[in-house]
């Protein structure tokens, strides 16, 4: 039962609630009033106003003819990427180093160690720019680029990737194919029919994957021509630079989640798994990192929303971020502080608070309950 707070209590919260009004109107007036004596309009029809720049890299069109606007959706999904890249690429790193800490040999568990201590102790722009300076920008130029597995390139002017070009019915594929992926877990929820709707549930990802497959008409491999790389997609060296940074710092704290999870699944469960014939290594995979999976949701909530803020830092590398692009050039060139850096902070938050969302409804459906 919630006990109702008192009448001292409540009084307090209002007076407090009041207070921030009072401050909060403060401060609008007076920026108003600054505004005023400068003889400058608050408001966001600025957005409308041609750039007059160009943004060297971009997931869309994008040219020195277009609105303000259209530069703030560009580096809001360059935000998105590295943020999507360095999320996945820390988790996998945070998962292989923790259990890396749990070895029983030695030498594997003091890398593990060496690495967390190592990276978490030290400040994470100052790696965005090792990578950027000392590791990038130290690769040698287009024709002595080195070949990686898959047609891979790597030079000074960052990665060259092989892409995949759609045929004509390409589209149509991918969309089929994404529709699958989502209507797979609603069909294994379902109980009527027994076995074959888990069977076809557990098929649609992989018919999904072959209609994807079916949708490429050929992959573009990058490839030396003349003094250039033409062919793929280029992955350019600040990308690769804030990827790996934000990477291998998130993934150091990601490894102690890890670690101290599966050390907070009961030892009984360990036992009662390899009582029933179970090699260490499936006593792993499926029963200790299942369970200790719902105890690392909401420390690695946190941890993907620091991630997702310190991206912000590729202005220091100049990645062609929502900071970079939208509060530095965006800002110099139109004088609007108040509205700009109000637009990047309720970019910032809506994303923030997206992956929240999803992270907290994955946490209800996979968090133990206590029986009462």
């Amino acid at each position: 039962m919630v006990r109702r707070p008192s009448l001292r209590a409540r009084i307090a919260q209002w007076v407090f609630l009041t207070a921030l009004v009072v401050v909060a109107v403060f401060l609008a007036s007076n920026a108003a009033d600054n505004l005023s004596r400068r003889h400058i309009a608050f408001g966001f029809g600025y957005l409308a106003n041609t750039a007059n720049f160009d943004i060297p890299f971009r997931l869309i069109d994008f040219g020195p003819d277009d609105t303000y606007a259209r530069a703030l959706l560009v580096c809001v999904l360059n935000t998105l990427l590295v943020s999507a890249m360095g999320i996945v690429a820390a988790t996998l790193i945070g998962l292989l180093i923790g259990l890396m800490r749990l070895s029983s040999n030695w030498l594997i568990r003091n890398m593990g160690l060496v690495y967390v201590e190592l990276v978490r102790n030290t400040p994470i722009l100052v790696q965005i720019i090792f990578w950027y300076v000392a590791v990038l920008h130290n690769l040698p130029g287009p024709r002595q680029s080195l070949h990686l597995p898959a047609g891979v390139l790597l030079n000074v002017r960052g990665f060259y990737l092989p892409v995949p070009v759609m045929g004509q019915n390409g589209p149509s594929l991918i969309v089929l194919a994404l529709a699958l992926l989502v209507a797979a877990p609603v069909v294994a929820r379902l109980t009527i029919g027994g076995s074959r709707l888990v069977k076809l549930a557990l098929a649609m990802p992989l018919l999904a994957i072959l209609l994807f497959c079916a949708g490429i008409e050929h992959i573009d491999t990058p490839s030396l021509t003349g003094f250039n790389v033409t062919g793929g997609v280029q992955l350019p060296p600040e990308l690769a630079a804030l990827w790996a940074g934000l990477s291998i710092y998130s993934g150091a704290f990601i490894a102690e989640i890890v670690r101290s999870s599966v050390q907070a699944v009961s030892e009984g469960q360990r036992e009662a798994a390899r009582s029933i014939g179970l090699k260490p290594r499936l006593v792993l995979l499926l029963v200790v990192l299942p369970q200790a999976l719902r105890m690392m949701v909401p420390p690695l909530t946190s941890q993907y929303l620091n991630l997702i803020k310190s991206s912000s830092l590729g202005a220091a590398v100049a990645y062609p971020e929502i900071f970079q692009i939208f509060a530095g050039t965006v800002l110099n060139k139109s004088g609007r502080e108040i509205e700009t850096f109000a637009i990047v902070m309720a970019i910032f938050l809506s994303i923030n608070l997206a992956v929240s969302a999803a992270m907290n409804a994955y946490n209800r459906r996979v968090m133990l309950v206590t029986a009462r």
